[in-house]
């Protein structure tokens, strides 16, 4: 396990929910062609760019209230799977 998901494993507590968000995430962006995977227990979602460049780690923060990345700088309600993958989708390919 690399240290980023161990590092959020160990920060915060996985609930099969959490986890359960992420791949209906995953399957929002795999809809719209987005290569996402899911990563150990569904801890995390690697969602990779289009062009050559690093991947975007997502996760389910603030008490599964939201997916973030970029440091949790960037957020998306997880009770908008939809929408979280169209901003994704938006964001990984600047």
């Amino acid at each position: 396990m690399n240290s980023i998901i161990q590092a959020a494993v160990n920060g915060f507590p996985q609930t099969q929910e959490e986890g359960d968000m992420l791949v209906r995430l995953r399957d929002q962006l795999t809809n719209l062609g987005v290569n996402a995977d899911l990563r150990d227990n569904n801890s995390a979602l690697l969602v990779r760019k289009l062009e050559p460049g690093l991947p975007v780690w997502v996760f389910v923060g603030y008490g599964g209230a939201y997916y973030s990345w970029q440091n949790a700088e960037r957020r998306h309600p997880t009770s908008d799977p939809e929408g979280a993958a169209n901003v994704l989708a938006e964001y990984i390919a600047r």
